[in-house]
Formats: structure tokens, sequence, C-alpha cells
């Protein structure tokens, strides 16, 4: 008997890693899904096993969950469907250029019959310093009017694949788009929450990876929680200044996208840029971090922060310690030594 789902959109998710496979799963509860990635051996191991030993060893995949290696049938899935169709950018922000150039022309004849298309990766352009948002701009057809948004929030993959709760924040101008992603994936363990401040949605996403990569710096220095608390607060600070120059609404970081995504991954034992910043307290190059295979998208995000902070005239005081730290040689408690030192100003 084919499954029943209460949504009235289809989904495809582009991206078979760890956060692409678990919303992927997490949508198959209510609408049906098709995961996307590109390498077939995974591929034909998730249709076999229904797991992703992969980026999700042990967890159980919905067996309402489709998957395929071919981008086409995975498009046709949210085009061709009984109603308008979603599309989930699962790809990491290095990938999200080419991805969305790749569907571009394909969604071409069917656009019209797409809700709208959501990407989920977070940070900034290594090369040009972009938002997600301005790289989807760039590269999406403009004349396919295809409404777009970001998903993002405090969420591991790990913990929603395991059913645990998780509350996320749908951004997009479009209220009809922001309406297709919560019929999709809101209910059971997710929620999710609407907002129309796409900028500060992603600046929040982005930059708490550089604090959180702070916050582990100062507990490899073993600290003590009272730092690790005032490096939270400052670095919220410093979130919210760089992204109202940008044009964000300041509310959008007390909320999921940047109080709560901060203290999950400056905090959580989950967060690989947190454990960046612990390695490098404890005395690790960057270097070598990266070289044991952790990969953290804080020090990729940061350098690309710090130079757009400067041409917007923001002052990125812990950005520019953790870039010092990464990037320049700078010991661990010199940066916070400097940090100590700075001029007293009103909070």
């Amino acid at each position: 008997m084919a499954a029943t789902h209460k949504s009235g959109h289809s989904v495809a998710v582009l991206g078979a890693g760890a956060w692409g496979c678990a919303l992927a799963n997490a949508a198959s509860v209510n609408a049906p899904a098709v995961l996307w990635g590109r390498d077939p051996a995974l591929v034909a191991s998730m249709r076999t096993t229904h797991e992703n030993t992969r980026y999700l060893p042990g967890i159980a995949l919905s067996p309402t969950l489709r998957f395929t290696e071919h981008i086409d049938e995975a498009l046709a899935h949210v085009t061709r469907g009984p109603g308008p169709g979603l599309i989930i950018l699962g790809v990491p922000i290095a990938g999200l250029r080419a991805t969305c150039a790749a569907i571009s022309d394909r969604l071409a004849p069917q656009a019209a019959h797409l809700a709208g298309i959501v990407w989920t990766c977070k940070g900034m352009e290594a090369e040009t310093g972009l938002l997600p948002h301005e790289i989807v701009q760039e590269s999406l057809n403009p004349l396919l009017q295809i409404p777009t948004g970001v998903l993002s929030g405090p969420s591991f993959a790990l913990e929603v694949a395991r059913g645990l709760p998780v509350a996320l924040t749908i951004a997009s101008l479009s209220p009809a788009l922001r309406h297709a992603t919560i019929d999709a994936l809101h209910g059971g363990a997710v929620r999710v929450y609407a907002s129309p401040d796409v900028i500060g949605v992603e600046v929040g996403g982005a930059l708490k990876n550089i604090m959180a990569i702070a916050c582990g710096i100062a507990d490899g220095l073993a600290l003590g929680t009272n730092a690790r608390a005032a490096l939270i607060t400052r670095g919220l600070a410093e979130m919210a200044r760089f992204g109202e120059a940008l044009g964000a609404q300041g509310g959008t970081f007390a909320g999921l996208t940047g109080l709560g995504d901060l203290v999950l991954t400056a905090t959580g034992d989950l967060s690989r840029n947190r454990l960046v910043g612990l390695e490098i307290g404890r005395g690790r190059s960057l270097d070598d971090i990266l070289a044991g295979g952790l990969t953290a998208e804080g020090a990729r995000c940061a350098r690309a922060a710090l130079r757009r902070a400067h041409t917007l005239g923001v002052d990125m005081p812990i950005t520019e310690a953790v870039c010092g730290v990464l990037f320049s040689g700078v010991a661990p408690r010199e940066a916070v030594t400097r940090l100590l030192a700075r001029v007293a100003r009103s909070e």
C-alpha cells in the first residue's frame, strides 16, 4: 500500500551528507521525499539498507524515503508531482554555487510548479565573502522567478536523525514558501518557525561558528565558564553588529538562529567548531587538526567575515582574534590577553 502523507508538497533534498539525509528523513514523515546524492555507491547502499553508513551510521531511515543518484530524477519528483514541490539544498556553502548552476536550466520548463528552493548551508563564500542568498542570486537564473529562502537553527544532524526534538527557522521574503516549508517539515519532534529576515538568519548561522571556535579555545586553555559566558555574550553582540550593518533585524539574533544556534555550537559536544577550538587551545595547529580529517566551517568563514567587516567599518574583535590564532601565528593565550586589554566600553 502506498504511503499517505499529510503535506500537499513533494520534497527533494539535494545532498546526502549528514544534515541533508537527516532533513530528508524528517520530511518523509509529512511528504513524499527523495534524497539525491552524487555518489552512486552511497546511494545504492542507502537504497538497499535504508541507512547512511558513511554519515549517519546506525540510524534507520524511513521506509518511505526514496534515493537517487540522478539529479534529473530528483527534480522531476518535485516538478511533476500532484502539489507544488520544495527543493532543499543540503550542500555545503562551497558547493552551493555549482549546485544552483546545475539545476537552473533543468528547472526552466517546470519552474512554475515549484513552491520554492531552500538552502541549509551556513557560512560565507571564502573567495567572495558572499552570504548564501547572494550566491543564489548570482547563480540561479532570475528569470525562473522561484521563491527562495534559508532553513537554519540550532541543530545537530545526528540528533535530528535520531528523532530528538529540534526547532528550526525558515526565513524567506515569500510567505508562500515559508508556509510550504513548515507544511513539509513541521510535526512530531520537528518545530519550524517563520521569519522574513534572510540576512539575519544567515549571519547568525555563519558567525556562530567563529564564536564557537573562540569558546573552544578558551575551554582548551581552561579559562573557566565565566570566560565562556563572556565570549558567548560578546560574540552575540558582534554577530548583531555585523548583521545590522548588512540590513538584518536586530531582534533575529535573540532567536533560534542567533542566540540558540550560538549556544548550541559554542557548548555542544557534537560541535566540530568548538572541537577545533579546544584542540587549538590545547596546543595543536589548525593544519594538524584539518589534516586529521576534522572540518570546521568557522575556520573557512573567519577571514571572509573579517574582510567584509573591515569594508563595512564594523568592529569584530573576537573574529579578529580567532583569525590571528588560526592564520597569523598568534598564540591562543596572547589572543585572549589582547581581548582583555581592550579599552572598556558601555555594553
